[in-house]
């Protein structure tokens, strides 16, 4: 049935209930970042049965490129994945690196474009409260310490619906859409292995977006500001472990070492040139309390307003691990496992936004700019599409309930799906149909 949301003669499969539906059954099985077997098993069905061709993360995804993958966590997400249905030989195809690129080639020349879409979730404890919407409604994580708190569950249904909207529409499209189903994006691991695959070479225009808890619902940032560069470093620490009361000399203090470092690596300078943000998130040292501490290992992450900055805060913070370990005569590693760089729009493409935005049910209004001092690290695909000649595009679609009575970044309004999927939809039909 036409719809008035699109134009004339344009077909739209989905009903609003089908993206709520998707989302909330996504929400119930989250994964970790490398361990998304469920969700890679899902879109691939999804996008399968529409008539998609397939191929999987290890025909794209290199493991000498993959960076913060822990390989027991990806063995207990394999194991999840069986008990909750996904068949065997699906997992074995999905093999040890979950992700997918899902292609649609109309065999008619036109542009071929690119949708990044995220899979994974974040190691958070989902609230069993009322005022908290999957648990009300009865779809929160069958997992503990594990749920969908930044909007990639919205993100998916809104895939799997528009797998849907082209098959329905494909003789009217011309050009070819790849979906790029990337798994570790929390933690910024998971874009750099896939652009490295090459599998963005021929793309003209890519596109990211977002679902945000935090902006008011109704309203769609066509151009973010403030997607902030950042670097992601894993450290660790080794020391020598001597009895505290005996031979406390004998020792050598990983575990003060690794506080130092974090205290001065907490204590760096802004920059001239831009914002700064600079975080240590996990500290484990130690063991026992007898013991002179002889291993530590600390998370930290760097960002900044632009790659510069970024560049100058990852060199100061492992110069002072590396002094802290001097000091303490111990030794220090360290490991990058993820990054991220800074957004530049194409004005054109913000344009063309804002106009298939507008166009979306729900939507109120369109906010040209936003600030979200935060980082995704699909904007390594972008800037490699732009830097081959291509354009690429980000948008927000707001999802904020009223009165903000949900923690944000927990949760979030359902109608921003339909806002999401609409603006999808009009994007496709405005660069691969012409607007016809």
């Amino acid at each position: 049935m036409d719809r008035p949301h699109l134009l004339p003669g344009w077909i739209d499969p989905v009903e609003p209930a089908d993206l709520v539906a998707a989302r909330r059954d996504i929400h119930r099985t989250p994964e970790p970042g490398w361990s998304e077997f469920i969700a890679t098993a899902r879109l691939a069905e999804a996008f399968r049965s529409a008539g998609f061709s397939i191929t999987y993360g290890p025909q794209f995804i290199s493991p000498q490129f993959v960076r913060g993958r822990d390989p027991e966590e990806v063995e207990k997400g394999r194991r999840f994945a069986l008990e909750v249905g996904v068949p065997p030989e699906e997992i074995r195809r999905i093999g040890d690196y979950p992700g997918l690129l899902a292609a649609w080639d109309t065999g008619r020349p036109g542009r071929t474009i690119a949708i990044r879409i995220e899979l994974d979730a974040l190691a958070v404890e989902e609230p069993e409260s009322p005022a908290h919407l999957p648990f009300r409604e009865g779809f929160a994580s069958v997992r503990h310490g594990v749920m969908h708190a930044c909007g990639h569950d919205g993100h998916q249904a809104a895939a799997i619906a528009l797998a849907r909207f082209i098959a329905a529409n494909a003789d009217r499209l011309a050009g070819k859409i790849i979906f790029i189903c990337q798994p570790a994006e929390e933690g910024s691991r998971g874009a750099y292995p896939i652009l490295q695959s090459g599998v963005l070479h021929g793309v003209d225009t890519i596109f990211c977006a977002h679902i945000a808890p935090e902006l008011e619902v109704g309203e769609v940032v066509a151009e973010p500001t403030k997607l902030l560069s950042t670097t992601k470093i894993d450290f660790e620490f080794t020391g020598r472990a001597a009895h505290a009361g005996a031979h406390p000399q004998a020792g050598r203090n990983a575990l003060l070492a690794a506080a130092n470092a974090a205290i001065n690596i907490m204590a760096l300078p802004r920059h001239e040139d831009g914002m700064t943000r600079v975080n240590v998130g996990q500290l484990h040292a130690g063991e026992g309390r007898n013991i002179v501490p002889s291993h530590a290992w600390m998370e930290v992450e760097v960002r900044g307003e632009n790659a510069a900055v970024n560049r100058d805060l990852a060199a100061d913070a492992l110069l002072r691990a590396q002094g802290a370990a001097m000091g303490y005569g111990v030794e220090c590693r360290q490991k990058i496992v993820g990054e991220a760089i800074d957004f530049v729009p194409d004005p054109a493409i913000s344009q063309l936004i804002t106009v298939c935005a507008r166009r979306a049910r729900g939507c109120v209004k369109v906010v040209p700019y936003w600030p979200v001092n935060s980082s995704d690290d699909g904007t390594l695909l972008m800037r490699s599409v732009q830097d081959a000649g291509g354009k690429a595009g980000y948008f927000i679609v707001g999802g904020a309930f009223a009165g903000n009575a949900v923690k944000p970044a927990v949760d979030f309004d359902e109608r921003a799906l339909v806002t999401l999927y609409d603006t999808w939809t009009n994007l496709i039909v405005a660069l691969l149909g012409n607007w016809r």
